[in-house]
């Protein structure tokens, strides 16, 4: 692992610097809202898998550099859209975009990066990638936002739904979450001129992976610890999101508990003890063992999945098998 977060961080360096060169212009406020929360940090883990997944497939790192901006770019306008939404007030740490510049602002610097993601993407030309394969990374690129934005649509429409089941759930996930991890991958093998073979293997691991992300990161949204989060604890809770916990809960606790979670989930004017009491009721409900059992299963499909490449860059491969490992047993 120590190799991985090593090579992260290296990488990392490399994809700021490639945004930040890229991402400039006027009126400077815009930039300042568009950058805000690349500049607060962040874990870079989809321009990570663009780069391990470029390498798996016999490209170097380099040529991967522009996929990764590009989906880190695109990432981060679905973040600053989400936050509006969501009326959430603190991200890695910092206040949201729409909190310092306002709504409009941030709908705007939105739209910006939405753009820039792209124009990062076509600097793979430049860098000598045939332009048969930016043209699929483009591709790709696109199916990801579309799939995303209807994954956030189906997030949204969820908790208005008399009763939503567990596929209903991963329906979600996959569309909001795991697709961006997938088609990172896909952009990251198809800059390095993989197969479609390699590409739809690639595809398939972080599809799997990401679905377990996001069922640890509703864990973490119960039980996590807000310094170390990030962003408040409980705001699941509060803004009535159907996680893989409260479906649980909903369908296995008894009529009176189940009112009572009910009365708390999505109440922005609950207090910090009733949020305590929901927080207890899903616990009790057996729902984190549930969650973990699921998040693990999905988690060792992609190491399986994993284990069926023949990568021609072996130290690449091994730290993609750490990488899904990690985004299982995070605490952030």
């Amino acid at each position: 692992m120590e190799d991985l977060l090593k090579y992260a961080e290296e990488l990392s360096r490399k994809v700021d610097s490639f945004i930040y060169e890229t991402v400039k212009g006027a009126p400077q406020v815009l930039y300042d809202a568009a950058l805000h929360y690349i500049k607060a940090g962040g874990k870079r883990l989809r321009p990570l898998v663009v780069a391990l997944s470029a390498r798996i497939a016999g490209g170097n790192e380099n040529i991967a550099i522009p996929g990764a901006a590009a989906v880190e770019v695109l990432h981060t306008f679905t973040l600053i859209h989400d936050d509006i939404i969501d009326k959430d007030e603190v991200r890695r740490g910092v206040p949201t975009v729409h909190k310092i510049w306002g709504i409009d602002t941030a709908i705007v610097a939105g739209d910006l990066l939405y753009a820039y993601a792209y124009k990062c993407l076509l600097k793979a030309l430049e860098l000598g990638v045939p332009s048969t394969n930016v043209v699929k990374a483009l591709d790709f690129l696109t199916e990801a936002a579309i799939t995303v934005a209807e994954g956030q649509a189906l997030d949204m429409i969820l908790p208005s739904k008399s009763e939503v089941d567990v596929k209903d759930y991963i329906d979600m996930v996959s569309k909001k979450t795991a697709a961006l991890f997938a088609f990172s991958a896909k952009i990251g093998a198809v800059l390095a001129g993989a197969p479609q073979d390699l590409i739809d293997k690639l595809f398939n691991v972080m599809m799997n992976a990401g679905i377990a992300f996001q069922i640890k990161d509703d864990i973490l949204g119960l039980i996590g610890d807000e310094k170390v989060l990030g962003k408040p604890v409980y705001s699941d809770l509060r803004e009535g999101k159907m996680t893989i916990l409260v479906i649980y809960a909903l369908k296995n606790l008894e009529q009176a508990k189940r009112e009572k979670l009910l009365k708390v989930l999505g109440n922005r004017s609950a207090t910090m003890d009733e949020f305590r009491e929901a927080a207890k009721l899903i616990i009790d409900s057996g729902a984190l063992e549930y969650a973990q059992s699921l998040a693990k299963m999905y988690a060792e499909r992609a190491v399986e999945a994993l284990n069926t490449l023949s990568a021609q860059d072996t130290e690449a491969l091994n730290m993609f098998k750490e990488l899904v490992l990690y985004m299982i047993e995070r605490a952030k």
